[in-house]
């Protein structure tokens, strides 16, 4: 059953949902069948079909980890402007909802060619993001399918093959073009049409997207999934697909350049330390760098801890106004401090350090803005690096599974922008997130900590979370997506969920407040455009408004049974068992 409310599906995409995604296939026999927690296991996905991919592999007695992959690569068929197999993710699993998970850095790697100087122009100054992103140069070696492999080796409860069904069917028998997809091809042609397959699947011949509830079947992704689904990873990390990717990148009708066959074929997936803290009697724990998301929400959170939250409440412009205090200098640490730890030296235990955060947070006044909100020292930090602000990241969607016998997947997959490059191959598109690197390599003689370097996985906004009650036990997996915006929506939604008591429904649904820097930026159309003036009178000389194209996803429990939240500003869905 679809968990309340059924959000926004439009008429054509209701009806492709009933006819295309529903179909349950049979469950194995030799599947044992774990302890129940809760009645149903629930998966919130930002599109229905993909959702229902997931919720699929729980019915056959699949675990939260085999419906977290199918709906990575269901989303790679019904929502390729965002996410799926030609880029990369973060899964944050607790297999046994004990508070203990499991990190898995599927995040994309420079080839062997790339330098420091990738970016940069012949006068020294760095390229221009829209002259970056499409074609080949911004292309990373993509880690969904490393990342699923590994997860699924060690966790996965059902066969590989069974995992692939629910997406070859979308690609083979057709899934309806959305409002969304339909409005995103539209508005970002430059990388959406920017391939003959593509525009071929996408686009009629006058150049035009696809009108809304065509059905588009995609027989070139459907015929390699199917390859994956039989012969594994190896399908996708050697042979012809790993030359066509080569292929794709060295001969991009824009920006081409050197990835090899060998670059693929030396990608693996990491398992690695996850960051956990404790906010209020909470414990909050997401993914380590190269991921900047779980430092920098976990900062926000605790910068604002010695302030009484709950009593401002959500209407109070105070209550923002100390989040985006809190905010500037989380952001001020994430641009100095955060890369890939294989190639800088991250202060993660220093970044989540409550000593820190608290004296951090005693900057903030509840009467004034402050004046800098400069990087710290953390414990244990080195003063090597320069700050520097990346690029806006764009695309990304996050998704929840959760089994009924209590394990959690919070996984954030993405292509990075909208189409990602652009280039298409085997039905799919590939990455741009090397333009998730900064582009300058040096600031003020010191290195930026995530500058380009050959094998080095660029810095990561993706936050998927995991929140745990006082007794310990699983209260709320949330993620989102939208670049650097994903902190903010994360972080606010905490805020929401554990000092306004709101239903993470709610929660996910307050206006976006958005400050890493001097700029405040408050969603448009919401109550938030009406507290300008006060956030002014604090001290916040620049405030603007911003449209708001969010997408969050949540699970969460409350009263003992899971509650699925999915965000109204997309159409995205949690879906029970």
């Amino acid at each position: 059953m679809l968990s309340r409310p059924i959000l926004r599906l439009a008429a054509p995409l209701a009806a492709a949902f009933a006819l295309n995604g529903c179909a349950t296939l049979p469950a194995p026999t030799d599947t044992p069948v774990a302890a129940s927690r809760f009645d149903a296991g629930m998966v919130s996905a930002a599109d229905p079909r993909a959702a229902d991919a997931g919720v699929q592999m729980l019915r056959q007695g699949g675990n939260a980890a085999d419906a977290a992959m199918a709906t990575m690569l269901a989303l790679t068929v019904v929502e390729p402007q965002s996410s799926g197999i030609g880029g990369g993710g973060f899964l944050l699993l607790d297999p046994e909802g004990d508070g203990d998970p499991i990190t898995y850095d599927g995040r994309e790697t420079a080839p062997a060619s790339a330098t420091a100087q990738r970016f940069v122009n012949d006068d020294g100054t760095p390229m221009p993001f829209l002259e970056a992103w499409p074609g080949g140069k911004s292309v990373g070696v993509p880690g969904s399918i490393a990342l699923m492999a590994k997860a699924h080796g060690q966790h996965g409860a059902l066969a590989w093959k069974a995992l692939f069904t629910p997406a070859i069917a979308l690609a083979r028998d057709g899934f309806a073009m959305t409002d969304r997809l339909r409005d995103t091809l539209a508005d970002y042609r430059v990388t959406g049409a920017l391939s003959a397959e593509a525009r071929a699947l996408y686009y009629n011949e006058a150049g035009e997207p696809l009108p809304t509830g065509t059905v588009i079947r995609n027989a070139a992704l459907a015929a390699f999934l199917e390859r994956l689904a039989e012969e594994g990873p190896s399908a996708f990390y050697t042979g012809a697909n790993a030359e066509a990717i080569a292929a794709a990148v060295g001969t991009a009708p824009t920006n081409p350049a050197t990835l090899t066959a060998a670059d693929i074929g030396a990608y693996d997936a990491i398992v690695r330390a996850h960051a956990c803290g404790t906010y209020r009697t909470y414990t909050v724990c997401g993914m380590g760098p190269p991921s900047s998301g779980a430092t920098t929400v976990f900062a926000i959170l605790k910068q604002v801890e010695h302030f009484d939250m709950a009593a401002m409440g959500k209407d109070d412009p105070k209550s923002w106004h100390v989040i985006a205090e809190s905010m500037r200098l989380a952001f001020a640490d994430r641009e100095r401090w955060l890369a890939d730890p294989a190639y800088a030296d991250v202060p993660v235990s220093g970044l989540l350090d409550a000593g820190y955060l608290a004296a951090r947070g005693k900057r903030i006044s509840l009467t004034a803005t402050m004046q800098d909100a400069d990087a710290g020292m953390p414990p244990g930090a080195r003063a090597i690096m320069a700050d520097h602000t990346g690029v806006p990241e764009n695309g990304t969607s996050h998704f929840v599974a959760v089994d009924a016998g209590g394990g959690i997947a919070s996984y954030t997959s993405t292509i990075e922008s909208a189409f990602g490059s652009g280039l298409v191959v085997n039905g799919y598109y590939l990455n741009n997130e090397l333009t998730d690197f900064s582009f300058l390599p040096e600031k003020d003689g010191l290195p930026v900590a995530n500058r380009v370097s050959a094998g080095k996985r660029p810095r990561s906004s993706m936050s998927p979370t995991i929140v745990y009650g006082p007794d310990g036990g699983f209260r709320l997996a949330i993620g989102a997506a939208g670049g650097s915006t994903i902190i903010a929506q994360v972080a606010k939604a905490i805020i929401g969920v554990i000092d306004w008591n709101l239903p993470a429904q709610e929660a996910i649904g307050l206006p976006v407040l958005y400050s890493p820097g001097a700029t405040v930026y408050v969603e448009e159309g919401t109550e938030h455009e009406a507290m300008i003036p006060a956030l002014k009178a604090l001290g916040h000389a620049d405030v603007r408004t911003r449209p708001g194209r969010y997408k969050a996803n949540a699970v969460e429990v409350a009263g003992g049974t899971l509650s699925g939240a999915a965000d109204v500003r997309s159409e995205g869905v949690a879906i029970s068992q």
